[in-house]
């Protein structure tokens, strides 16, 4: 057998601001210690023969083939067509010159449609394969772009650039999500999380338009009331990626958002609320001091009380699980992502010693995230929750962003 070549990917846990990065917000993921390894070796053509171990032994349609060109997309949300996507990109970029046809095999602990990047995870580990073979001279940042274009754009999924960021990267990153796409990579590295699968299959495809019709909906009626004053117009905008958002106060907003449909108003409310504790969570992973004031103001006076009975040692860990379990609040009762399936697993988490909850990904199934003191508490918290309904657990340090692996034979 020839030498192959192999890259590995992690899962990415979508931990502070969901359904953030669409609209221009930053987004804080976390790389995951679950991997997908792509292993590769020259086919002596033209043509990328790509098959999937994992959907093989599902019983799925696991083979695909294609060659160096524009690559028509299959359609059906087929694993191929993200593998497609990216050579489509880089033909389009002019960066396509050196490549060969190869057979690459692909295998992968992320459980698919869990909200853990599965898909992001391809595009970047083949992505970063390519570079590694070809001598491309991407950098990371290029290879994030890369995959995103893959997906968004050839692909067709109306995601944002979380994913595909956290994966190339790694690590725990603040992600600016308008040009040009800054990344933070945050020193709070002391995490440990207990990952939840809900078993419920979800799709970014059917989730994220809804969402965004919702919010293009308030912000139409809101730019159209002669009420609305022109201060606050300015930083709105007809789409919702147009707003300046972070830079709209609540208490700004919240007289005008009676000319809007409820559905819209919580839309529009999930975004400002999210973001602002969000940036109290960066607080926190930047070792800066949070106040008692943007605590209470942001999460009410119980949880300072209940953080006051924190040890010194705790007190940063229960104030980002007070943020998570607000967060998921918002996610479900603002932005209606969540299931009564997903309730009894966070509540379960939460029962069994967890310090905070969330759904990570787009939400209505795929996963749970879940802070942990440690892996006694997580081998507590992943029990319990598969008692309550969770088809699998892990425990999770923060893992490392794609990596180019020893070379070996086959898997």
């Amino acid at each position: 057998m020839d030498t192959q070549f192999i890259v590995s990917s992690p899962g990415r846990a979508d931990f502070l601001n969901t359904h953030q990065d669409y609209k221009g917000l930053p987004v804080v993921p976390v790389a995951i210690n679950l991997r997908l390894h792509v292993s590769a070796s020259f086919s002596g053509n033209k043509v990328f023969t790509i098959k999937s171990l994992d959907l093989e032994r599902y019983g799925e349609p696991c083979i695909d083939s294609f060659e160096i060109g524009i690559n028509k997309m299959q359609g059906g949300k087929f694993f191929g067509d993200y593998l497609r996507g990216v050579v489509n990109v880089l033909v389009k970029r002019n960066i396509a010159e050196r490549l060969r046809g190869m057979n690459v095999t692909v295998k992968s602990d992320i459980p698919i449609g869990s909200g853990l990047a599965s898909s992001a995870a391809l595009e970047v580990a083949f992505t970063e394969l390519l570079n590694h073979v070809f001598d491309l001279g991407l950098s990371k940042k290029d290879v994030a772009e890369i995959s995103f274009a893959a997906e968004n754009m050839e692909a067709g999924i109306p995601c944002g650039r979380l994913d595909q960021y956290g994966v190339a990267y790694g690590g725990i990153i603040k992600l600016e999500c308008r040009p040009p796409y800054n990344v933070e990579e945050l020193p709070f590295k002391n995490l440990t999380f207990a990952i939840l699968d809900s078993g419920i299959r979800h799709s970014t495809g059917d989730i994220h338009p809804r969402r965004q019709m919702d919010i293009n909906l308030g912000l139409e009626a809101l730019m159209r009331s002669a009420a609305v004053p022109q201060s606050l117009k300015a930083k709105l905008g007809w789409r919702f990626n147009e707003p300046v958002w972070e830079d709209v106060a609540e208490d700004e907003i919240e007289d005008y958002l009676s000319i809007i449909s409820e559905t819209s108003r919580k839309r529009i409310l999930f975004t400002l609320k999210m973001h602002r504790l969000t940036e109290i969570a960066l607080k926190i992973l930047r070792f800066e001091k949070v106040s008692e004031k943007e605590i209470v103001l942001n999460l009410g006076e119980n949880a300072w009380k209940r953080l006051q009975k924190s040890s010194v040692s705790e007190f940063n860990y229960r104030l980002l699980g007070e943020i998570m379990n607000a967060q998921h609040a918002l996610l479900r009762d603002l932005y209606d992502v969540s299931l009564p399936e997903i309730e009894r697993v966070c509540e379960a988490a939460l029962e069994a010693g967890a310090y905070g909850a969330k759904i990570s990904g787009a939400g209505m199934g795929g996963s749970i995230i879940a802070l942990i003191k440690d892996e006694n508490v997580g081998r507590r918290v992943v029990d319990v929750c598969l008692s309550s309904g969770a088809k699998n657990g892990w425990i999770s340090k923060i893992g490392n962003g794609v990596r180019i692996e020893k070379t070996q034979k086959g898997f």
